[in-house]
């Protein structure tokens, strides 16, 4: 049964453990995500299997494309090997049907594995479309880029060595100034976490989702996700959404107080989530997607500073299977063509509705 049949619990349960247990694992696939991911995606599921055991699957978000077509999306999948080609080949050979059903034009997958430029040679030789490089950002689904923190049979100690000199400062300084750091899964706390994501928002000016959206997070990961809030004399001064999946924590989502930055709140915040990976035995702690790696970028400097060893990780890229050679070609080359203009006229919109002002 390579399409998974949702109403068999015994092979719901089957595909539900191998998610959590691959060493490919990530919250994104998962039965937890499709569960969040309702809101104009559909969901499929499927897998392959070799002498009893699955050795290879993903979760199909599913989405309508100008009513005619639908974009598959195994976003962050398939969790498998993508380096056997084979398997790679069979995966997508079953999910065919899904194609023909929902009328796709592409299927889309970009797994969060290190780049490396044979494997990338050899999806290629073997048929998909792999995009391990972009010159517009909207070009891709996810960030090809993120800050991993590598923690595996470390030390708390033998981490923090490995920090720049500066950020091992902050750490210290917001603990010697009195900052304290909690965690939680209680709604006081989330409204609190969302209160700072508003201020934080409109500082850097970026869109911040809705409050159910993070409550629905909280309520679908339960026991594997977490609020955190850095607090100084009760005044919650930073807080963070974090989940912890598979064999990696991840900074979902931060943000910041404007007032009393200088005791470095965030610093100690994202120590005390690391403890969290450490304690459960992670491999990796995952500070999240970059899009700038230059160092005047102050978003990069303070993930770099965690990961000065490791420095940016780049994964493969996009890989894709396509179906509708024509609508593909709009959807990938096209349409961001036509998003990054619309971007630059509401730039220049504003620069002009200052200048009036």
């Amino acid at each position: 049964m390579p399409i998974l049949d949702k109403n068999n619990k015994t092979e719901v349960n089957k595909l539900r453990e191998f998610f959590e247990n691959s060493e490919y694992a990530s919250y994104y696939q998962s039965f937890e995500w499709a569960e969040i991911k309702t809101d104009n995606w559909k969901n499929e599921y499927v897998y392959i299997e070799k002498d009893g055991k699955i050795v290879g699957a993903m979760l199909i978000l599913i989405r309508t494309m100008a009513k005619f077509f639908t974009i598959m999306y195994a976003v962050r999948g398939p969790v498998a090997d993508i380096k056997d080609t084979a398997v790679m080949q069979e995966l997508v050979k079953e999910a065919e049907p899904l194609a023909k059903k929902y009328n796709a034009f592409v299927l889309k997958m970009d797994p969060e594995i290190p780049y490396n430029e044979e494997t990338a040679n050899n999806l290629k030789n073997s048929g998909f479309k792999v995009k391990s490089d972009f010159k517009n950002i909207l070009e891709l689904m996810q960030t090809i880029r993120n800050m991993v923190l590598h923690i595996e049979g470390k030390t708390e100690e033998e981490i923090m060595a490995g920090y720049s000199q500066k950020t091992r400062y902050n750490i210290r300084l917001a603990e010697k100034k009195g900052v304290t750091v909690r965690y939680s899964n209680s709604e006081e706390d989330l409204k609190k976490f969302y209160d700072l994501m508003v201020i934080t928002a409109k500082r850097d000016k970026i869109a911040v989702r809705t409050y159910e959206y993070y409550k629905k997070v909280m309520e679908v990961f339960k026991n594997k996700a977490r609020i955190y809030i850095a607090e100084y004399e009760g005044e919650a001064l930073a807080a963070a959404l974090t989940l912890n999946y598979g064999k990696k924590v991840t900074y979902f989502y931060g943000a910041s107080s404007n007032e009393k930055r200088n005791l470095m709140p965030t610093y100690l915040m994202q120590q005390t989530m690391i403890k969290w990976a450490i304690e459960t035995n992670c491999k990796y702690y995952d500070f999240g997607g970059i899009f700038n790696t230059t160092m005047d970028n102050g978003l990069y400097r303070f993930k770099e500073g965690f990961c000065r060893q490791e420095g940016p990780t780049k994964f493969i890229g996009e890989i894709d299977k396509v179906y509708k050679s024509f609508s593909y070609y709009i959807f990938s080359k096209v349409l961001p063509k036509v998003k990054k203009v619309m971007l630059d006229i509401d730039e220049l919109k504003k620069k002009f509705t200052k200048r009036e002002e």
